[in-house]
């Protein structure tokens, strides 16, 4: 396997978590309800995935896990914004904060011990496929799973009758209620199922992607994978390209270390965060404008069209029946 494709199968392979976290909270959001306890849940269920994986000896398990915990932050979410009508950025936020704290406290007797970790499983004849096999068929089951999700997501949005009624639960509720639509009930479902990818995104990092768990250890991707979910403009195929973009990024920041030993190691880790912000307001203001505007007329729309989206009309908002 050449140098390139072997890049390109490690970063298709790292942004398995964030792809995982992107699409959950796409599916809240398209079903109106901000889950911003993301980073939380993923420190929470990071923690959680590895210990029951090291204390069991099962990966089925530490990932069961972490998504059940996924699961019940974004009920706390759901109870909090649906049933109570609270504040849902306020309730996320201060998740978020808890959720961290009680990482770090529960996972003191895990820190930086060896365990278990998802392994490779090449699938026969396909992985020998010219390009498309190291890409795509010689990787291991988190990432093959990241691939079925996104295929999955983009066909129940666009292609089924219950991703028609979530989209219309999250654009105009007073409508789908109207066609017979149950939509606290859809918000709930959604939000719990969106919250469980979150959490299976934390063991997915903590079992797949940087080994073992430590004090803060998902690094802040939650955040990053609430900003992609911005940038995707809540469609699953771009959320899942940001998602991409940013670990191409960290794979870049990884070369320039090596290409520059004079600068100090700490510089090179913080470098996609800045850029991935770049990019973010690149593709929200007026620059992008002006580049389009080089095009021809019949391509501008287009292409605003793919680059740009606006948010779920209903986002945050609370439905009374």
């Amino acid at each position: 396997m050449s140098v390139f494709l072997a890049t390109l199968a490690s970063i298709l392979s790292d942004s398995a978590p964030i792809v995982f976290a992107g699409l959950g909270e796409t599916l809240n959001e398209r079903a109106g309800v901000i889950n911003l306890s993301v980073e939380g849940t993923m420190l929470l269920s990071a923690m959680t995935g590895f210990a029951v994986a090291y204390l069991t000896g099962s990966l089925i398990l530490g990932f069961a896990a972490a998504a059940a915990v996924g699961a019940l932050v974004a009920l706390i979410v759901a109870f909090g914004s649906i049933t109570l009508k609270r504040d849902q950025v306020a309730i996320g936020f201060i998740l978020t904060l808890m959720m961290g704290e009680l990482s770090s406290f529960l996972g003191v007797p895990f820190v930086r011990i060896p365990g278990p970790a998802v392994k490779p499983l090449p699938i026969p004849v396909l992985k020998d496929l010219p390009i498309l096999g190291p890409l795509f068929f010689d990787q291991d089951p988190v990432t093959y799973f990241s691939f079925l999700l996104i295929a999955f997501m983009w066909w129940w949005f666009y292609k089924t009758q219950p991703g028609l009624k979530l989209r219309g639960v999250g654009e105009r509720p007073e409508a789908a209620f109207a066609r017979g639509v149950h939509v606290n009930r859809q918000r709930y479902l959604y939000t719990l199922i969106g919250g469980a990818l979150i959490g299976f995104s934390g063991a997915a990092y903590s079992l797949h992607v940087k080994l073992g768990w430590s004090h803060r250890h998902t690094a802040g991707f939650g955040w990053i994978a609430l900003a992609i979910v911005i940038f995707g403009g809540w469609d699953p195929l771009k959320v899942t390209l940001g998602a991409y973009l940013f670990g191409a990024l960290r794979a870049l920041a990884t070369t320039l270390q090596a290409l520059v030993p004079t600068l100090p190691v700490q510089v090179f880790p913080l470098l996609p965060f800045p850029l991935m912000i770049l990019t973010l307001i690149l593709f929200n203001s007026e620059a992008l404008d002006r580049v389009l505007g080089l095009l021809p007329v019949r391509w501008q729309r287009t292409l605003l069209g793919i680059l740009r989206s606006n948010p779920p009309a209903a986002l945050g908002t609370h439905f009374e029946p």
